[in-house]
């Protein structure tokens, strides 16, 4: 059972403390722990739950050689030699950690959590909460400064506009009764200005955004993976985008897992475009996807395992790909029920969690989606106001520099 939990697991050393030495084996990610397996004994000496672990950092044993630490509240692990590197198994831990951690779902699927920790993730959450209201103050102030800002600048703008009249009429006044010539100067060239910047187009409405790991080659890197009525959006860690896959570019789309997804565009005499996207929140987006690109999914056979885990032995083995990942979200809701299963029935007591905690995680942690969603449309707001912003300061600036030409030339 332990091989069809895992999701990912890679060659490294880990290092025993009892006995002073580093142990090679292998270190493997699940649904709801990280765990280490010696490759001589088969030992399980490793096994920590996302809900007991503190903290997952990058750090140098002996000042040399670059590992990652694991710290529980009463030790701390240390896992070095890591294949392909270890940036791209600290990406994909951290993200798997991040994400139990915050989005409660090992207490929704069963895996349950200690009650003090309960409370301790209440009061993380209750304090980026205020800190995220903070900020959301702080940025409507700074919008509410562009908008005057913008107000201050279409009020020179229209001075200019006056100014540019009066000149004018000095430059060839109206009573002279011979040729304008000898007031007029050369024409200058009047510089052009840039057209209004045209309304951003209307944003489709977003189905699903996620964070998501992304692979390619030996790397891995966080992103994020936007589901959208017409495709796909695929951005990096800094909000910019890196690929937008429509419905007609994607071809077929190779679940490998029920966390793991592979996209693939094919292209005749070239190689193909593929991306490979992991997430601890893809069980949400294959059912999704099975709407989106009918016929276009391909199950593998790990990833139909998974979707099984969930049914009962004498369910119809020819299910379709719809049943098999709407499978998905079950069986990743019961595998934390099946490795708590492994535990004894007194930790299992100790490590429960109240509906009551539960719930109100759950209102606090609306209340940041909500906060983040509403922050980021007014950093885009601000981001068009700096743009207008930029581009009237460019005008008004040239504008004053004409007008004081065309001064000194009357003096």
């Amino acid at each position: 059972m332990s091989e069809e939990l895992r999701i990912h697991s890679w060659p490294c050393s880990y290092y025993l403390d009892s006995s002073k030495q580093w142990i090679p084996g292998k270190l493997s990610l699940t649904p709801v722990s990280i765990r280490f397996t010696a490759d001589r004994s088969g030992e399980l000496l490793v096994n920590s739950r996302f809900s007991s672990i503190t903290e997952i950092k990058k750090e140098f044993s002996h000042w040399i050689f670059g590992s990652i630490t694991v710290s529980e509240k009463s030790s701390k692990h240390w896992f070095s030699s890591l294949h392909p590197n270890r940036n791209v198994v600290f990406n994909i831990l951290e993200h798997f950690w991040r994400e139990q951690l915050f989005s409660g779902r090992e207490g929704g699927a069963g895996a349950p959590l200690e009650s003090s920790k309960g409370k301790e993730l209440w009061g993380m959450l209750e304090g980026s909460q205020k800190s995220l209201e903070d900020t959301a103050k702080v940025l409507h102030s700074q919008g509410e400064q562009f908008d005057n800002i913008l107000t201050g600048l279409h009020k020179i703008e229209g001075d200019m506009d006056v100014a540019d009249r009066l000149l004018t009429e000095l430059e060839s006044p109206s009573w002279w009764p011979f040729s304008t010539k000898l007031w007029k100067t050369p024409p200058e060239a009047k510089p052009k200005e840039n057209p209004a910047a045209p309304d951003p187009k209307i944003r489709e409405e977003i189905l699903l955004r996620i964070p998501v790991i992304l692979s390619h080659g030996t790397n891995a890197k966080p992103g994020k993976l936007t589901l959208l009525p017409s495709g796909l959006e695929i951005w990096d860690c800094n909000s910019q985008l890196l690929r937008r896959w429509e419905c007609r570019d994607v071809d077929d789309i190779r679940v490998f897992s029920p966390y793991e997804i592979c996209l693939r565009q094919r292209f005749l005499g070239k190689p193909d475009n593929s991306c490979r996207l992991l997430a601890a929140r893809m069980p949400e987006v294959i059912p999704i996807l099975e709407l989106q690109f009918p016929g276009k999914m391909q199950f593998l056979e790990d990833a139909l395992g998974f979707a099984g885990a969930g049914r009962s032995p004498g369910a119809d083995s020819g299910m379709s790909g719809w049943q098999a990942a709407t499978g998905f979200l079950g069986a990743a809701a019961n595998l934390g029920i099946l490795a708590g299963s492994r535990e004894g029935p007194e930790q299992q007591q100790q490590l429960k969690v109240s509906q009551e905690e539960a719930k109100e995680l759950r209102q606090i942690l609306r209340k940041l989606k909500g906060l983040a969603l509403e922050t980021e449309a007014e950093l885009e707001r601000q981001d068009e106001a700096l743009d207008s912003i930029g581009s009237s300061v460019d005008r008004a600036t040239l504008n004053v520099e004409r007008q004081n030409r065309r001064m000194r030339r009357l003096t």
